[in-house]
């Protein structure tokens, strides 16, 4: 890809999606004031606040006709469902973790992503490996079983929210959507069962509407805004600048989450618990300095 021809486009761009990213790091500070709530109730919030906010903005857009065109056939209809036990799995387990103390790890999760990203492309679409890109993938598989022979156990967390991340992201490089249409498409197939779920806990006496503080009632109703509006900048800010740069602008939120989890939660983090972090951190940086390189080789410019 090359520059984008207007540099205030690009300037607004870089400026949309840095903010995107800041907001995803900084939103486990949002999850953790809803502690008192599960995380199948918040995540059963998220699915329905979201598509009520973002209905209108696709009638105002014309979107429905291209979502409508999406599940119109048995095919589309199937990708789309995965696609949304997907990113309902992953919010799932990831405002879970959060809400248990363990946003460390969470972080984690997503510092896996891009080289998971690259690992799929290989086994999956079959995507030819540079030896840098297999010495990365490496780096962090290594970080990986570092942290099991310390901890005795798989991070499942991190595991889980890079799995479902990284074969959700894949189904959506896939799809013509674009990011508030697959939203939109995403909730409304499980907001049914989401919907089930509220009107049973809240007739139950369980469920924070109508039962909750006024505080934790205004919060949750502020999921789908919560959602969606880091998903509007980031598709803003992806139309204006190159891939390489949105590559780099990715690494802002695991490390604001990660921050938070060491300096604002205060999760432990031994000297021991940095050796893997060192090494997938490494296998980044390798990631990231091939990609530079790489689209500088193919720049035109």
């Amino acid at each position: 890809m090359t520059a984008p021809a207007n540099p205030n486009g690009a300037t607004r761009g870089v400026l949309a999606a840095a903010l995107c990213y800041l907001t995803w790091g900084l939103v486990p500070l949002y999850w953790h004031l809803l502690t008192e709530v599960s995380a199948l109730e918040l995540v059963a919030h998220r699915l329905v606040w979201s598509l009520v906010f973002v209905t209108p903005l696709l009638c105002w857009l014309g979107g429905w006709a291209e979502a409508r065109a999406a599940l119109g056939t048995r095919r589309g209809f199937a990708v789309n469902l995965l696609s949304s036990a997907l990113l309902t799995g992953n919010w799932l387990v990831y405002v879970w973790g959060v809400n248990h103390g363990h946003v460390i790890e969470c972080s984690l999760g997503y510092f896996l992503v891009p080289l998971l990203n690259v690992a799929l492309g290989r086994w999956v679409l079959r995507e030819r490996l540079r030896p840098i890109q297999t010495v990365a993938i490496g780096c962090a598989a290594l970080g990986v079983a570092i942290q099991v022979v310390q901890v005795g156990r798989l991070p499942w967390i991190a595991l889980t929210l890079a799995v479902t991340f990284g074969f959700y992201g894949l189904l959506r490089k896939r799809s013509a959507l674009g990011p508030l249409t697959g939203l939109a498409v995403e909730t409304a197939l499980l907001a049914p069962f989401a919907l089930a779920l509220l009107l049973w806990r809240h007739h139950t006496g369980e469920g924070a509407l109508g039962h909750a503080s006024s505080t934790v009632q205004v919060l949750v109703l502020s999921t789908g805004v919560v959602t969606a509006i880091p998903l509007l900048l980031f598709a803003y800010g992806a139309r204006r600048i190159r891939l390489t740069t949105l590559g780099l602008l990715q690494y802002i939120a695991p490390t604001v989450q990660f921050t938070l989890g060491v300096a604002v939660f205060h999760e432990p983090f031994a000297r021991t618990r940095a050796l893997p972090f060192g090494f997938i951190w490494a296998g980044l940086v390798l990631y990231t300095v091939h990609n530079v390189f790489a689209h500088r080789r193919n720049s035109p410019n």
